[in-house]
């Protein structure tokens, strides 16, 4: 190995993919019966505790920034009324809010802070250069929350935060790349209007949440820089990640993106009963080589991906080890890259 490649490869290994999780974002107790339950993430977590050759790191209790710095970030996403709103419902210790499926306890409020803030701190590492590729598997999930609702059995959304953090920090585009089988409505209406963010989503239609046909493209300066790929029922690895590759050659070389922001859902495997789709990990695997395919061409390789949907957990945590081993693979950029300046 030559004196160039050993540094490379040290360099790789100190920055290798990282996992980052926190115990409070079990504390979010739904009930019996719903969905989104904590064994979903432990469920993750576990899958991903023993990674070949070291090629990533887990940090189940990664270092979260203060409730205040994650509570005034969160204000560029949500409506400082919204977020008390879901401080007094969580504090109330049950019911629901906003919509049924959103489901409060009192440790609601903690988890769903505590997933934005896994967010914001990724996304502050991200433009600081300390990681370059981190994999947040957190919940309540992010992208059906809107603004100034809970949704979805989202309420606060970690990924359009981590998206504004890297553009306000470098003032270039950031491309938020959607797999999950439902479309993330939250997410679009955040970036509606932008157009220094684009927000691409394949997922199944009509499903719920009802949203994301072909001709919601945004408006203003935001018109075209969001993309949706509406499938119907039953589409198989081919289908959906073919879906995917062309629509993302498409909007990366439209954006040119600093970063690529995923919202990584594993509910399109055949074998969770909320997506109707039959994805395999052979799939997730080849949607993530896409992506970061697209990272190393125009972003050097960065990517945050944060988990969304899945509520099998044997499928769910065959996805996701699916979906981390395909980011580990792709390490620095090739040697002939440019190294962009910010």
């Amino acid at each position: 190995m030559s004196t160039t490649e050993t540094d490379r490869a040290e360099v790789a290994a100190e920055r290798r993919l990282e996992i980052r999780s926190h115990p409070r974002c079990l504390e979010h107790q739904p009930g019996l019966g719903h969905p989104e339950q904590p064994s979903r993430l432990a469920a993750v977590l576990r899958a991903l505790e023993a990674p070949p050759d070291g090629r990533w790191r887990l940090l189940p209790e990664s270092p979260l920034p203060s409730d205040d710095d994650i509570l005034g970030v969160l204000a560029w996403v949500h409506d400082a009324a919204y977020i008390e709103r879901v401080r007094t419902a969580a504090a109330s210790g049950a019911g629901w809010l906003d919509s049924e499926d959103c489901v409060v306890s009192q440790g609601s409020f903690a988890a769903a802070t505590a997933a934005a803030g896994l967010a914001l701190q990724a996304g502050l590492d991200l433009v600081n250069r300390r990681v370059d590729r981190v994999f947040v598997a957190a919940r309540p999930p992010a992208h059906h929350a809107e603004r100034a609702r809970a949704r979805g059995y989202c309420f606060f959304n970690g990924v359009a935060l981590a998206a504004e953090v890297i553009v306000r920090a470098w003032n270039r585009p950031v491309l938020i790349v959607d797999f999950d089988a439902l479309h993330g409505n939250g997410t679009q209406l955040h970036f509606w209007e932008r157009g220094d963010v684009g927000y691409l989503s394949v997922h199944r239609y009509p499903w719920f949440p009802g949203t994301g046909t072909a001709d919601q493209i945004g408006s203003g300066p935001g018109r075209g820089t969001t993309r949706n790929v509406p499938l119907a029922e039953g589409a198989d690895d081919d289908i959906f990640c073919t879906a995917l590759e062309r629509a993302l050659d498409e909007l990366a070389e439209r954006l040119q993106p600093a970063a690529l922001v995923l919202s990584a859902g594993f509910n399109a495997h055949h074998a969770d009963p909320t997506g109707g789709m039959r994805l395999t990990a052979a799939g997730f695997r080849r949607l993530t080589r896409a992506v970061m395919g697209a990272a190393s061409s125009y972003a050097e390789g960065r990517v945050l991906s944060f988990l969304e949907g899945g509520f099998a957990p044997v499928a769910l945590a065959e996805g996701a080890r699916a979906h981390v081993e395909g980011m580990a693979e792709s390490g620095l950029p090739a040697p002939n890259a440019g190294t962009a300046v910010y």
